[in-house]
């Protein structure tokens, strides 16, 4: 294929390598004291199965764990949509239903306005930092 440079130097019609982009990280951490699941990236309509996935899956380790408690750490999440929101929410009312306390930890302005807005705060209830989360009792909620 031949290609042509335009005004800014650029190579119109040049194939360039296929870089995979990763816009939603979840990693998950059993710990002596909980499970700890930590997200970055982007939750929109298209990564929401991913970390729907990945809560299901810590829910169930959450389930079988001495603690019976899931941290959900969101501080390196860049943007976070209704999709976002409702899965946080559903693995919450999920968690409670099977006796796991999901705790969530946000203090950045991606998370933290969503959940203002929708006056969830008072039912998530987040954490400032995993460490905080882990020392709670439930006699918080």
């Amino acid at each position: 294929m031949c290609a042509a440079e335009n005004s800014l130097g650029w190579r119109i019609g040049e194939l360039t390598e296929s870089v995979p982009v990763t816009l939603l990280e979840v990693k998950q951490d059993v710990r002596e004291a909980a499970v700890v699941v930590s997200v970055g990236g982007e939750i929109d309509s298209g990564t929401v199965d991913t970390l729907i996935s990945h809560l299901d899956a810590a829910l169930q380790a959450a389930s079988e764990h001495p603690a019976r408690l899931l941290v959900l750490e969101m501080s390196d999440v860049t943007y976070f949509g209704s999709a976002g929101l409702n899965a946080v929410l559903g693995g919450y009312e999920k968690g409670r239903s099977d006796g796991v306390a999901v705790r969530l930890v946000a203090s950045n302005a991606e998370v933290m306005i969503p959940i203002e807005v929708t006056r969830l705060d008072n039912v998530l209830r987040p954490f400032r930092t995993v460490s905080e989360a882990l020392d709670a009792t439930d006699e918080r909620r």
